[in-house]
């Protein structure tokens, strides 16, 4: 473990290993959390509102759901949109 030291206005450096290990850079937004009793810092990303919905529990539910079912060969390819409505309308 290594020691940083907070600054007079709250602030502190991440060591380098870290910084480094993590992708860390100028810059780099990070989130905290309070997790059974520390301090728990995380990487994160923006999102662009437009695509914040792909993004959600269960849309990336839905994502897992059906790269299993590929995975099991319970997929179909339909040749064109006419022959899948066909297929569901059934």
């Amino acid at each position: 473990m290594t020691v940083s030291k907070v600054t007079r206005n709250f602030q502190i450096t991440i060591p380098a290993a870290l910084r480094k290990r993590l992708h860390i850079r100028v810059g780099s937004l990070l989130g905290f959390c309070w997790e059974k009793g520390a301090i728990v810092i995380k990487p994160q990303t923006m999102v662009d509102e437009g695509q914040a919905w792909f993004w959600s529990k269960q849309w990336q539910e839905g994502e897992k759901e059906v790269e299993q079912a590929k995975r099991k060969g319970h997929t179909r390819a339909f040749k064109s949109v006419k022959e899948m409505r066909r297929h569901f309308e059934r």
